[in-house]
């Protein structure tokens, strides 16, 4: 039967009838999301990720495909997205996985761990390596499917009321510090502490606690760090490459089409690229009126580091002891990281120590 005769004799209600659809795209249903955010608004850069995520989703959808964006405390608290996404209250949440360790040790290797890959590694073991394979097998038991959103690269390694002079200083600090960097700091015998981002401030100028991190110059400058501790320290080292990622509840997922699925993934992937690129662009401006501020920028000692290393690499052997789910993924990753070392050595840090060491 020829298609155009049969669409122009019989119209549209004979081509229905006829079971033979017409050459023309069925208007779907418009898709509205939720998104929970573990970030406060104030920080373009990090909450900002969400912002651009659904931002693009409803561009390359035509506005067919929204996804509303809320900071952490509006719908539930910073901590409490992945439970609101597995357990389908929201579609989405955007956050650091590391928070999350308490569930499993395993979410840490999905953002970062101490003395892990930096932001460019662990990009290139997501989705070139097998990260991406083996963290959504894994976060498939929370009914989580998982999309590479941001990274902060290296961070600071926080702001400290007292100055550290050696490993000493370390004993008893009462420090805020998100993730899995708060094991080792135990482990050396500082007391971790897991606040959300908008409660650092007053817990360090009260003196609730001794020092906090948060991400780097820029957010830190905008919570008001630097009025309330004196010493800033680097480099993060717990911190090397955190990888901030969009968690979407499967159900929710599957119910996409292949083309709002590819929309999902490719928004993610740009505010993936964009959220390094703005702390790039902007650290070095802050970082620069802090010092300016008096503040005190100093490099961790050298027995902190080498203590922190130690512990580290023996925290990891007493999960893989223990943790099946951890021994699968980390072996990979720290394979994955041995390889990237040696190739680091040879190109990026070479290149990088000269040129710092010039006067441009």
């Amino acid at each position: 039967m020829d298609r155009r005769s049969l669409i122009k004799n019989a119209g549209i209600a004979g081509v229905l009838a006829a079971g033979v659809a017409p050459a023309v795209h069925a208007q779907g249903a418009a898709i509205r999301w939720r998104l929970a955010s573990s970030f406060p608004k104030s920080l373009d850069t990090i909450f900002g990720g969400a912002e651009t995520f659904a931002k693009k989703v409803s561009e390359m959808s035509g506005g067919k495909f929204t996804i509303s964006t809320h900071a952490a405390g509006e719908l539930m608290p910073a901590f409490g997205v992945v439970d609101g996404v597995q357990n389908g209250t929201v579609e989405c949440c955007h956050t650091a996985p590391y928070y999350f360790f308490g569930k499993d040790e395993s979410f840490a290797l999905g953002c970062a761990i101490p003395f892990g890959l930096n932001s460019r590694q662990m990009t290139a073991w997501m989705y070139e390596g097998n990260g991406l394979k083996l963290m959504r097998e894994f976060y498939a038991k929370y009914n989580i499917v998982n999309f590479p959103a941001g990274n902060t690269g290296c961070q600071m390694g926080g702001w400290y009321r007292k100055e550290i002079k050696s490993v000493k200083d370390m004993k008893g600090l009462k420090m805020r510090i998100g993730g899995f960097g708060g094991k080792v700091l135990e482990r050396m015998g500082s007391v971790p502490q897991n606040i959300p981002g908008g409660e650092i401030y007053q817990a360090l100028e009260k003196g609730t606690i001794d020092a906090a991190e948060w991400v780097g110059p820029y957010d830190d400058q905008k919570l008001g760090f630097n009025k309330v501790a004196p010493y800033y320290y680097y480099p993060g080292w717990w911190e090397g490459g955190p990888e901030l990622d969009v968690f979407v509840n499967n159900k929710a997922y599957d119910g996409l089409s292949a083309e709002n699925k590819a929309i999902v993934e490719a928004a993610a992937a740009y505010a993936h690229v964009e959220m390094q690129a703005k702390y790039d662009a902007k650290n070095p401006t802050a970082l620069k009126q802090l010092v300016g501020g008096k503040t005190k920028v100093l490099p961790f000692p050298k027995d902190v580091l080498d203590l922190a290393f130690k512990e580290s690499m023996a925290l990891y052997s007493e999960i893989s002891a223990r943790n099946p789910s951890w021994k699968k993924i980390y072996d990979d990753y720290a394979s994955f990281r041995k390889d990237q070392n040696l190739w680091f050595r040879f190109t990026e840090a070479r290149f990088d120590n000269f040129m710092q060491a010039q006067k441009l």
